[in-house]
């Protein structure tokens, strides 16, 4: 993968299934190029019955506890439908039920317990989910990667996390037109997440530690690849992928 847009991935979306149909990707739909990550977009109001109708035989116990605890009907139907989503395809990728997939907790980068990223055993698949309101981005790849979309910043708030950005990104906002500010943080932060949920650490690290670019292009990082997605308007998304 190269850096540039989402022409340059695989974008397979889910949808919703007619009447009769099976509902979910199939073993033969869900293979992947060997370091070529694999997207999947899930629109959560055209998912979210099917999802609460097949939740139950597809979540594990705990992910089934975490969905109860949502208050909010947005965000407990974001849940399950991102869930629901990676698991069947999980299942579709592996060639298993998608109720049988385990996925475990990788070791902390800072302590080594168990409560890193979700990982597979054996590490010949690696995968990355992010939701937010209205949509989910799930991606796959033979190497680490990871993905993140957003809805676009508003500008009343992209001054309350100025400190998340790098001094050269911070110059290049400042340059901008107010109306143009939007869209150029909102590129960086995705950017920012994908690149450290790739390398399993998250938001612990300091996001202002590495220079993204905040122009139409995401700069290279030293031994990972990372690509900006195709997403429906009002929100940006990108994907990081270590390098062999």
């Amino acid at each position: 993968m190269t850096s540039g847009t989402a022409h340059l991935l695989v974008p397979t979306p889910l949808s919703v299934p007619a009447p009769g149909q099976d509902p979910g990707p199939r073993p033969a739909e869900a293979v992947l190029v060997a370091a070529s990550p694999q997207l999947w977009l899930v629109d959560t109001t055209a998912y979210r019955v099917h999802a609460a109708r097949h939740a139950p035989g597809t979540l594990d116990a705990q992910e089934l506890a975490r969905a109860a605890e949502f208050v909010r009907a947005a965000d407990r139907d974001s849940y399950v439908c991102a869930h629901v989503a990676l698991r069947r395809l999980l299942g579709a990728y592996l060639g298993m039920p998608a109720r049988d997939v385990v996925v475990e907790r990788a070791p902390c980068a800072h302590c080594d317990e168990p409560h890193g990223r979700p990982v597979l055993p054996g590490g010949a698949l690696h995968f990355s989910l992010s939701h937010c309101t209205g949509i989910s981005l799930l991606a796959f790849a033979t190497a680490p990667v990871g993905a993140d979309v957003e809805e676009l910043v508003l500008p009343q708030a992209i001054a309350e996390t100025a400190d998340v950005l790098h001094p050269r990104e911070a110059a290049e906002l400042a340059a901008l037109p107010a109306g143009d500010r939007s869209l150029a943080f909102t590129r960086v932060w995705t950017r920012k997440e994908a690149y450290l949920k790739g390398l399993g650490v998250g938001l612990s690290e300091n996001p202002a530690a590495d220079y993204v670019g905040s122009g139409p292009v995401p700069a290279r990082l030293p031994g990972w690849t990372l690509t900006d997605a195709l997403v429906p308007d009002g929100h940006c998304a990108a994907v990081a992928l270590r390098d062999r």
